[in-house]
């Protein structure tokens, strides 16, 4: 990873909850305003771009915070069927998933942009892709917002389809289903 600032690489513990809202905000904010209207980055933080709390509490969810204790990233990995979304999307669906037969889910990858482009979200999806392995999975999916797509193209995840997740304004936030084979 590039840069000079020692970073520490942990699982996310429930006492971290409150400080993702505005990293999430500010990341969505910071980095996608090339790829997403103001008015779609509104209407999906929250529901279709922000925390699902089950990963931190399944412990699959990973921070990244300086020494000081400044967050510098988030993103995490689920054995669950929803794919993407918050707490607050429509249609969850918390039953685990088979790893003989399911792909374990890439979820939730949000990184500061004082920090983008370091090679943090790339060692976030190491961890993520070794913990979805040593518990059986042979294949990872993921629901990718437009910005992420080079990081998982580098990182060999190949695009299956384009999805128009709705929002409340009638307007559609577009993602690109993702998967890997491990």
């Amino acid at each position: 990873m590039e840069g000079d600032e020692e970073l520490i690489f942990r699982l996310a513990a429930p006492s971290d909850i409150p400080r993702f809202p505005l990293l999430i905000e500010v990341s969505v904010r910071g980095l996608s305003a090339a790829d997403y209207s103001a008015s779609q980055m509104d209407q999906a933080l929250g529901t279709w771009l922000g925390l699902d709390t089950r990963l931190i509490e399944d412990g699959t969810y990973f921070v990244v915070e300086t020494a000081e204790g400044q967050l510098a990233a988030c993103g995490g990995w689920s054995r669950r069927r929803t794919p993407y979304g918050s707490d607050h999307r429509p249609d969850r669906d918390d039953a685990l998933l088979d790893p003989k037969t399911e792909a374990a889910k890439i979820r939730a990858f949000f990184v500061h942009p004082e920090w983008a482009r370091r090679g943090i979200g790339s060692h976030i999806l190491e961890l993520c892709e070794q913990a979805a392995q040593a518990e059986g999975f042979t294949r990872l999916e993921m629901g990718a917002t437009l910005t992420g797509i080079p990081l998982y193209r580098r990182h060999g995840y190949v695009e299956q389809e384009r999805i128009e997740l709705p929002l409340a304004n009638g307007e559609t936030l577009p993602i690109v289903r993702m998967s890997k084979l491990l």
